[in-house]
């Protein structure tokens, strides 16, 4: 009897484990959100600049965003425990994990250069995009789950990953950029491996 009210026991405090959803919020334009952090407003202004908001939720149950926006209104589900990226800008945010502080060649070949520009081409299309490749490819008015590590550090567009910061501090690190950006760099790498600058049009086309 004592061994059965023990595994209860056990039971009951492994059940009340807590819940966490961490959502950061990227917008064009000036963010509100209600003291629920449920209802959202972004602001009709110019849009011309990025801003984002951390919001973070302890319920077990699925949480509902609803959206108020210049292009409507519209609900944003955040289903499950972890960090998410919920995007109510009005393009495409693309992004990966970082793997920082491994180590790597002094100097990158034009081999390696030609790589990272296949890969970052077949991003801005959606291609290859994956849990396993840990990269994300997310569409206006959509929420991505990124990772279950919800103390992951995420670096949004328009912010650089500073040299000095401490990798080891937190679990992993991400980046993301929005179109415009990735196109800047995909732009800069055409012109350092000498590629064809006409197989660099096609991002222009995505993201929208």
């Amino acid at each position: 009897m004592k061994i059965a009210a023990l595994l209860i026991v056990v039971a009951g405090f492994a059940s009340c484990k807590g819940h966490e959803k961490r959502v950061l919020v990227y917008a064009s334009d000036k963010i509100t959100a209600d003291e629920t952090k449920q209802h959202i407003t972004i602001a009709n202004g110019d849009g011309t600049t990025h801003h984002e908001q951390d919001l973070d939720f302890t319920t077990g149950d699925a949480v509902t965003l609803n959206v108020e926006s210049a292009q409507g209104k519209y609900t944003v589900s955040i289903p499950d425990d972890g960090l998410y990226i919920a995007n109510l800008k009005n393009d495409t945010v693309v992004g990966s994990r970082q793997h920082v502080g491994e180590g790597g060649e002094a100097r990158i070949t034009q081999e390696a250069l030609k790589q990272k520009l296949d890969s970052l081409e077949k991003l801005v299309q959606g291609q290859n995009v994956s849990e396993a490749n840990q990269n994300y490819f997310i569409t206006p008015g959509k929420a991505v789950k990124i990772t279950n590590e919800t103390k992951a550090k995420v670096f949004g567009p328009f912010t650089t990953v500073s040299g000095s910061f401490d990798a080891g501090s937190v679990p992993a690190i991400y980046k993301f950029y929005s179109m415009k950006e990735m196109r800047e760099i995909i732009g800069k790498l055409v012109k350092m491996v000498g590629k064809d600058s006409a197989s660099a049009a096609a991002p222009e086309k995505a993201g929208k």
